[in-house]
């Protein structure tokens, strides 16, 4: 893990909205970090996928595919969320866990960057930290203390529903606050991580009151 369990907010996203692939499909999992969301979405929806991360080379994460036997389904790229090279129209679905808050935090993103890659009728799915509906706009005076210059990063659901906008293709935008926060915080914080053990000063005081994780659900016309 490198944060809150990515493989609980997986489940969550695929409870409410499972993805029907076939071995056929292409699914990108976009900020994939060490590939363990990657496994997880092989092994449940049997599609090819396409596992990019900018901090985790493509090198490190292929061998780690290979050793869990996935070279063959899961292919690694290292690029840029904002300068993607993938074919017109050539993914079914997208997932992001945990990393979309990190490059996509503006207007015209979803619209610019990642819809030309998805196939008509085409889903995304996105489950980030966020900001609890109440404090919307607070973020940086909130978690300040915790995050440092990150913490404008956090965000409402409702904020992250009007970044990604509308368009023609997009058929709807669902939003809400996920289920899976106090049990995906345990795992992490029973870790032994340097980064779980920086966090566990913050939890009660910061993380459990103001924070949350947004669930993002994207159907695509």
């Amino acid at each position: 893990m490198m944060g809150p369990s990515c493989v609980r907010i997986l489940a969550e996203l695929f409870d409410r909205h499972p993805l029907h692939c076939t071995a056929d499909d292409l699914i990108l999992d976009l900020g994939c970090g060490k590939g363990l969301t990657s496994l997880v979405i092989a092994k449940e929806t049997g599609a090819k996928i396409y596992a990019n991360d900018l901090w985790v080379s493509a090198e490190e994460n292929g061998e780690r595919f290979a050793q869990w036997g996935m070279g063959g389904q899961v292919k690694p790229v290292c690029e840029d969320a904002n300068d993607l090279h993938f074919q017109k129209k050539q993914f079914n679905a997208l997932v992001s866990v945990d990393s979309y808050h990190y490059f996509a935090g503006y207007g015209g993103f979803f619209q610019e960057k990642i819809l030309p890659f998805m196939k008509d009728g085409g889903v995304v799915l996105i489950g980030i930290p966020g900001l609890k509906d109440e404090y919307t706009g607070r973020a940086e005076e909130l978690l300040s203390e915790w995050l440092s210059d990150d913490a404008y990063m956090f965000k409402s659901q409702s904020q992250w529903k009007e970044l990604i906008g509308s368009h023609d293709r997009i058929e709807f935008v669902k939003t809400w606050e996920m289920d899976c926060f106090g049990e995906a915080w345990n795992d992490w914080l029973a870790a032994d991580n340097e980064f779980a053990r920086g966090d566990r000063q913050y939890f009660e005081t910061i993380i459990r009151p103001y924070t949350c994780f947004v669930g993002i659900f994207i159907k695509l016309r």
